[in-house]
This record gives structure tokens, C-alpha cells and sequence, in this order.
């Protein structure tokens, strides 16, 4: 029997290097985004990462990128407002959404980042994956089930990738899975596919740039 939502395999050699390469490139941060007409030109494929509040998506294109301050990480929830661009050499833009799920955040500014963020979504015609990032502490929750909702609305396919999975045991962390798999099941939007991850240790940056280097 096949398990819905297995963990990505270790990439093969030839993807394994093409991520290795795209990202030992240069890796330049373009422009941060707050309305529709700020966006580049739509010139090249791109994926986007999104993630609840202190989700570790900062952490997560650091270690991708293998470079310690691209993503400014920051304690205080609610920091990113703007849709972040990074170009990939001439290949690839890497977006960083606005964060979600801040409690503390006044109304209007979190309507302001809904309307963005979907406005961005059914707008982007190069947008090839949103890999949605997902703690591995936690599980899906129902701030997660908006965006993924949204995602399905958009018709663009999303990855979940666990983040921290350093910070559980093994016991919690098939637990969380387990958790995940029964989540993804109601999107329809939802790639096949789960990626563990620790930006700390280095589990999963890998299978991740790989995964961005072969994308189509």
C-alpha cells in the first residue's frame, strides 16, 4: 500500500547537483512588495515559501541559500509585511510571503497582507510551487488551513514542508506526519509529497534545492 503523501526520496545525482549549483549562485535579494504593480517582470519561473508566525522561514532560505542573513530572521511576529524577491542567478526568482497567523496584529494590516497575498496568488502566471511551511512541533493548524484553502482556490499547487524537525523526537515527529498526511487530503491543491527539514541540522536543504532546481 502506498502511504498518501510519502516523504520525498533523496535526490538523484544529476538534481541533487542542478540545486547544489542554482543556489552556490548568485543569490540576490530584488525588491520587498507591497501592492500588485511593484511586482518584476514576470520573465522567469518562480516559487514562493509561505508560513505561520515563527514557522522558521527565515531559518529555512538561510540555510538554502547557505547564506546567514538573507531572510532577516526577526522575533517579533508580524515583521515581514511585504512579499520579498530573491532572484536565483537568472533562473529563478524566490519569494518570501508575508508571515500569517499573528494574533497581535491590528485588523485592517492583516486584511491588507489577505488581500496581497491572494491578489499574488491567482495573479502570478510564473508561479510554479508554494511550499507551504509547516512545524513540525505542531502540525497543521487552523491558521494553515486558510492559506492552504486559499492555495486550493488559486489552483496553485503547494508542498508542505516540515520545518524544526530536529526539535522532536522521532516518535513525535511520525506523529506529526501522520497529522499532516490526514490534513492534506481535503486540498486538492497539495502536491504528493512531504519534505522534512532542519535548517539547523541541514536535513532536507538537499532535497529542497533540488526540487526548486528541477521544476518546469
Amino acid at each position: 500500500m502506498t502511504l498518501p503523501f510519502p516523504l520525498a526520496d533523496d535526490p538523484e545525482f544529476a538534481a541533487s547537483e542542478a540545486g547544489r549549483l542554482l543556489f552556490a549562485g548568485p543569490v540576490d535579494f530584488i525588491k520587498g512588495v507591497v501592492a500588485m504593480p511593484g511586482l518584476p517582470p514576470a520573465d522567469r519561473l518562480e516559487v514562493c515559501f509561505a508560513g505561520r508566525s515563527n514557522v522558521g522561514k527565515s531559518s529555512l532560505i538561510n540555510a538554502l541559500t547557505g547564506r546567514k542573513s538573507l531572510a532577516r530572521a526577526s522575533n517579533t511576529p508580524g515583521r515581514t509585511q511585504e512579499i520579498n524577491y530573491f532572484a536565483l542567478g537568472t533562473e529563478r526568482y524566490m519569494v518570501d510571503l508575508p508571515g500569517y497567523g499573528y494574533a497581535e496584529a491590528p485588523l485592517p494590516v492583516v486584511q491588507k497582507w489577505q488581500r496581497l497575498l491572494k491578489n499574488y496568488l491567482q495573479g502570478r502566471q510564473t508561479l510554479r510551487r508554494a511550499f507551504v511551511l509547516i512545524d513540525t512541533r505542531h502540525g497543521v493548524k487552523a491558521v494553515d488551513e486558510e492559506i492552504l484553502t486559499m492555495l486550493d482556490r488559486a489552483a496553485v499547487t503547494f508542498q508542505a514542508v516540515l520545518t524544526k524537525a530536529d526539535k522532536v523526537s522521532r516518535a513525535e515527529r511520525d506523529a506529526t506526519i501522520e497529522q499532516v498526511r490526514g490534513a492534506l487530503t481535503k486540498h486538492p491543491a497539495a502536491y504528493p509529497e512531504l519534505v522534512v527539514t532542519s535548517a539547523e541540522k541541514g536535513d532536507g536543504i538537499a532535497t529542497l534545492r533540488a526540487i526548486i532546481a528541477t521544476l518546469e
